[in-house]
């Protein structure tokens, strides 16, 4: 599989703090990789340094398999922190002045306006805009070249209900119909979740974990709760047909992390040995919870 981008070892210090710690990232093509981490945990810092707007003091850092920043030209667009826009200027004339500026093709304007939404906007001033449109069309002004990968830092962060689905759909629509991959960070957990195919998980410089959407939903379903009189004992019936390792009591109840669908028979046997059950059901860990979990706060 292709690697639209590839991190070995980045360090990042500012003075005596390490903001960055050896950084090891790997993102395919086709990915929306969710970038996740407290604030100032280094996500913002991380995507500077990918695109050499901020000096790593150590690391490597390519592009599609083998080509360093320099090489790779309006292949990689880019929305890091909040939009520079003309304010005063339409959203068709912020494209055009940035099209020069960038040396893109001007022939595209409408199309973009129309891939973001933003094709009814007439002559209306950038600084009339709400900030979900003023996001869509930073987005707009990073596809000028193009690009083939897309940075997004934070480009939820502020919105209402309303302008998060709107940012949603404008990168899911790009990730299927222009094939673009993303790497997107942001703390707003829950809403990543409904987008993301990978997930990176940065915790005080420090990438804790990467994992694809599908192993995460794994790890975040896989608990039955028995609620019972007598734990001890119940385990002790139960190890039997379970992992011992996988039987973890709590106050007055188990948490069995595996073979969850036999639940039935988990209850069967429990009532015939003369524990009462008062309550038996799935336990489902939300993407904040396994977040917390990881970085152990």
């Amino acid at each position: 599989m292709e690697s639209v981008l590839k991190t070995n070892g980045v360090i990042k210090k500012f003075g005596n703090n390490t903001i960055l710690n050896g950084i090891n990232m790997n993102i395919n093509k086709g990915d929306i990789y969710g970038f996740i981490g407290k604030n100032g945990s280094g996500k913002t810092t991380f995507m500077r340094v990918v695109l050499s707007l901020t000096q790593k003091n150590d690391g490597e850092v390519v592009f599609f398999n083998d080509k360093k920043i320099e090489d790779v030209g309006l292949k990689i667009g880019s929305l890091i922190e909040t939009p520079g826009l003309y304010k005063n200027a339409s959203a068709y004339e912020n494209l055009k002045r940035f099209s020069i500026l960038y040396g893109a093709d001007e022939s595209k304007i409408n199309e973009l306006l129309e891939l973001v939404g933003l094709a009814n906007t007439g002559n209306r001033k950038a600084k009339d805009f709400s900030l979900g449109m003023r996001q869509r069309l930073g987005i707009a002004i990073a596809l000028l070249g193009d690009p083939e990968f897309l940075l997004l830092d934070e480009p939820i962060n502020g919105l209402d209900p309303e302008g998060i689905k709107e940012i949603r759909d404008v990168i899911v629509k790009l990730n299927k119909e222009k094939n673009i991959t993303f790497l997107i960070s942001s703390h707003l957990l829950d809403e990543l979740s409904k987008i993301v195919t990978r997930y990176g998980i940065l915790n005080n410089g420090v990438l804790l974990e990467e994992i694809s959407a599908e192993e995460l939903k794994e790890k975040c379903n896989n608990k039955l709760i028995i609620e019972c009189d007598d734990p001890k004992k119940a385990k002790k019936i139960l190890s039997s047909s379970v992992n011992e390792k996988d039987i973890i009591i709590k106050s007055n109840r188990l948490e069995i992390l595996s073979n969850i669908d036999e639940a039935v028979k988990f209850n069967k046997e429990l009532v015939k040995k003369d524990i009462s059950v008062s309550a038996l059901y799935p336990n489902y860990d939300s993407l904040e919870e396994y977040f917390m979990k990881r970085i152990g706060d």
